[in-house]
C-alpha cells in the first residue's frame, strides 16, 4: 500500500477537510457533544480503515442515522445511548459472521448509479447556502425535510436574505482555485499533483479571514469551522464520556431495540456506500461485504466505548477520496490521523477555515458525481436502466438516502418483475400457409410461477383445432405452478381439438397424459 503514498498523502489531506464539518455537524444535529463526532470520525478512519477491505471507501459518523440518534438520545439520555452502539456494533459482527454483506450484491446498478447521482445533487444544493454564508442548517445534511421545518429548496431562498459579501468572495476563490489546480496546473507540473487544490484554497480561506477580519468584507465567527478548544489536558479527557453498563442498562428494551436499529440502518447504508465506492474506484475492485461488517461492527464498539457516534462508511466522504486520487485505504487511515493530531494540537487554528472554502470542495464533489453525462449514458442504455436511475434521484433529493434507495430498488424489482414475465416463453406461428395452425411455444431455462400468467394468456389465444409443439429442451428449473398450467390446458386441448407435441431432451411425445409425472421424472434423472 506504500507505494501510492504521493497520491493517497494528498487525497487524505481532502478528506480531512471534508470530514471536519460534516463530523461536527452531525453530531450537532444528533443532540451530540460535537467531540462525539470527532471521535466517530477518528475511529471510522484509523480503526474501520485498517480492518476493512475496502480501499478508497471512507467511515464516519452518517447523516442517515442522525435523527435515529438524536430520538434515542432524547429518550434514553447520552451514556445509555452509548450501551445502545456498542450492541449495534456487536449485532454487525454478527451478521459479518452470519454472512449477511451478500445483501449489497442485490441492489441494481442502475440504482447505485442513480444514489451517486443523487447524494451529488444534493450536495450540490445543500453547500449553495454554505457558500453565500448562510449557514443556519447544519453540514452534512442530506434530507429534503429539516429539522427546522425548512427544506432543500426553502433554505435557498431563505439565504437570500442573509447573503455575506465575505463567503461569497471566499466561495469564488476557492473555486478559483480548485478549478486552476485540476484542469491547468495538475497538467503543467508534479509539484501540483502532490499539493492537493483544496489544502491551498483552505490556506487561501483562512488568510482572508485573519487579514480582513473586522473590515465590511470580513467573515463572521458563525461561518467558521467550530472545534472544540481544550483549555488542558485535563479538559481534553474530560470529552470523552463512557456508556452505563449496568445490568438494568443493557437488559432495558427501550436500549436493545436502538442496538439493533442502529446495526441495521448502518449495515444497510454502510453496505449501499460499499458499491457505490466500487462503482467510483478506477480499479474496479471488489470490497469483500462480509470483512466490511466486521470493520464497522469494531468501530462501533470502540467509538460507544469512548463516546462516539455510529460509524458507516459514507458516500460524501468515499467520493472525495476518489475524486482527489486516493489510491489505498491508507488515504481513509491517514485522514483519521489527521482529525486526531489536528483537533489535539491545533483546534485553534481549525476554528479560522471559512465554511465558504469547504462549500466549494464540496460543489465540485457534488457536481462530479451527478455529470450531466451520466444522465445521457443511462438515458442511452434503455428505460429499464434510466427509470430506477432517475426514480432513485428523485426519491434521495426528495425525501433522504434509505427512502431514495427504497423507491428505486422497488421499480428495479418491478422491471426485473415485467421482464420475467416477457421472457419465460417464446410464442410463434410457424409461416407456413397463410392460414396456417402450427404453433411453438419455447419454455426458457428458468420458468417461475412469475410466468404462469403470461404463458397462460398465450395457450387461451391459441385457436381451436391448432397444432401446438412445446418446446422444454432448455428448462432447467419449472415451478409446480406452471406444469400444472400445462397440465390444465392439456385438459382444454381435448376439448378444442387442439393436438399437442412435446419436445423435450428425452425426444417427442405426442399428447402427454401428464407433464406432473414427466418433469418429476426429469428431476430425479438431473438429480
Amino acid at each position: 500500500m506504500l507505494k501510492h503514498l504521493n497520491k493517497d498523502i494528498p487525497a487524505s489531506v481532502v478528506v480531512f477537510f471534508v470530514a471536519l464539518p460534516l463530523c461536527l455537524g452531525i453530531a450537532l444535529a444528533s443532540g451530540a457533544p460535537a467531540f462525539s463526532g470527532l471521535i466517530a470520525g477518528i475511529i471510522g478512519g484509523v480503526v474501520v480503515g485498517a480492518i476493512s477491505g475496502s480501499q478508497l471507501g471512507v467511515s464516519g459518523p452518517a447523516a442517515g442515522l442522525a435523527v435515529i440518534v438524536l430520538g434515542a438520545i432524547a429518550n434514553l439520555g447520552f451514556e445509555q445511548f452509548l450501551v445502545a452502539v456498542v450492541i449495534g456494533g456487536v449485532l454487525q459482527i454478527l451478521l459479518g459472521v452470519l454472512k449477511a454483506g451478500v445483501i449489497g450484491y442485490y441492489f441494481p446498478s442502475s440504482v447505485i448509479k442513480g444514489m451517486l447521482a443523487g447524494i451529488g445533487i444534493i450536495i450540490f444544493l445543500k453547500q449553495i447556502p454554505h457558500a453565500f454564508g448562510y449557514d443556519k442548517d447544519y453540514e452534512g445534511e442530506l434530507q429534503f425535510l429539516q429539522a427546522d421545518g425548512e427544506n432543500t429548496f426553502t433554505e435557498l431562498f431563505n439565504m437570500l436574505d442573509y447573503i455575506s459579501v465575505g463567503a461569497v468572495i471566499v466561495t469564488l476563490i476557492s473555486l478559483a482555485i480548485l478549478l486552476l489546480w485540476e484542469f491547468v496546473l495538475a497538467k503543467k507540473s508534479k509539484i501540483f499533483t502532490i499539493i492537493p487544490g483544496p489544502l491551498v484554497a483552505v490556506v487561501a480561506g483562512v488568510v482572508y479571514y485573519v487579514t480582513m477580519q473586522g473590515s465590511n468584507l470580513g467573515i463572521a465567527e458563525e461561518h467558521l469551522v467550530n472545534v472544540p478548544v481544550p483549555e488542558s489536558f485535563d479538559d481534553f479527557t474530560s470529552q470523552f464520556t463512557f456508556p452505563d453498563f449496568s445490568f438494568s442498562v443493557i437488559t432495558n428494551y427501550s436500549v436493545l431495540l436502538t442496538g439493533a436499529t442502529i446495526a441495521i440502518v448502518a449495515s444497510l447504508e454502510t453496505l449501499l456506500c460499499v458499491e457505490a465506492a466500487d462503482k467510483l474506484d478506477p480499479q474496479k475492485r471488489v470490497t469483500p461485504t462480509n470483512r466490511e461488517l466486521l470493520a464497522q461492527g469494531t468501530g462501533n464498539i470502540i467509538s460507544g466505548l469512548i463516546g462516539g457516534l455510529p460509524i458507516t462508511q459514507v458516500i460524501v466522504r468515499s467520493s472525495a477520496n476518489v475524486q482527489s486520487g486516493a489510491k489505498t485505504k491508507v488515504s481513509a487511515i491517514l485522514h483519521g490521523f489527521f482529525l486526531l493530531i489536528s483537533v489535539v494540537t491545533i483546534p485553534v487554528l481549525l476554528n479560522m477555515i471559512p465554511l465558504a472554502v469547504l462549500a466549494a470542495i464540496l460543489l465540485i464533489v457534488g457536481y462530479k458525481l451527478a455529470k450531466p453525462s451520466l444522465f445521457k449514458k443511462m438515458w442511452s442504455l434503455g428505460l429499464t436502466q434510466f427509470i430506477p436511475f432517475i426514480v432513485t434521484i428523485i426519491g434521495i433529493v426528495f425525501t433522504d438516502l434509505l427512502i431514495g434507495i427504497g423507491l428505486g430498488l422497488a421499480v428495479g424489482i418491478i422491471v426485473i418483475l415485467l421482464n420475467s414475465y416477457k421472457n419465460s416463453h417464446f410464442l410463434h406461428q410457424e409461416k407456413v400457409a397463410a392460414n396456417s395452425k402450427n404453433y411453438q411455444l419455447e419454455l426458457a431455462e428458468e420458468v417461475t410461477f412469475l410466468n404462469k400468467g403470461a404463458i397462460n394468456r398465450e395457450l387461451q389465444q391459441l385457436p381451436n383445432g391448432a397444432i401446438l409443439e412445446i418446446n422444454a429442451q432448455k428448462v432447467k428449473s419449472i415451478d409446480y405452478d406452471v406444469i400444472e398450467i400445462l397440465d390444465e390446458f392439456s385438459v382444454q386441448a381435448k376439448e378444442r381439438n387442439i393436438t399437442i407435441t412435446f419436445v423435450s431432451k428425452k425426444g417427442k411425445f405426442e399428447n402427454p397424459e401428464s407433464y406432473k409425472k414427466f418433469f418429476e421424472k426429469e428431476k430425479k434423472q438431473i438429480a
